[in-house]
């Protein structure tokens, strides 16, 4: 079948900031922007109202990541960095990378500015056979697909 592409499979990405992967990361949501609508109603020279909806304020998006918990503290030390006020030096540029099922890049979404606004650990139950999810929400002020 010339021509055809494959659709992505969701689970072979990688997250890196400024050159470096940070982790491997089992779920990852919150890639892209979106306008607030502001509706007008006004009433057209027919005498009908009518309602115009224009684009607002753009907004970013949060990116929520997922994994299961390992000994590495390295999502927890950055947002220890946000808690102990140097969100400036927190702040890192950095990309979400998709790859096919050879491992070539395919698909690539750079954001800039991110820092961790939100870290929550496991849920653990004693009954349960799952692996036990740590989540990192980074907010950013800019993002794009660039692949």
């Amino acid at each position: 079948m010339a021509g055809r592409t494959d659709p992505l499979v969701g689970f072979h990405f990688s997250i890196d900031l400024q050159g470096k992967v940070i982790g491997f990361f089992t779920e990852c949501s919150g890639l892209g922007s979106e306008h607030e609508i502001v509706e007008h109603k006004v009433v057209n020279e027919k005498g009908k109202e009518v309602v115009l909806k224009l684009p607002g304020r753009l907004k970013w998006e949060n990116i929520t990541l997922k994994q299961g918990i390992t000994d590495r503290m390295d999502i927890w030390n950055w947002r220890k960095q946000v808690e102990d006020g140097d969100v400036e030096g927190a702040r890192h540029d950095g990309s979400i990378v998709m790859f096919d099922q050879h491992g070539k890049e395919v698909a690539r979404w750079n954001f800039e500015r991110a820092w961790p606004s939100k870290v929550t650990g496991p849920t653990p139950k004693s009954d349960s056979n799952e692996i036990v999810l740590e989540e990192m929400t980074l907010t950013h002020e800019y993002i794009t697909r660039v692949k």
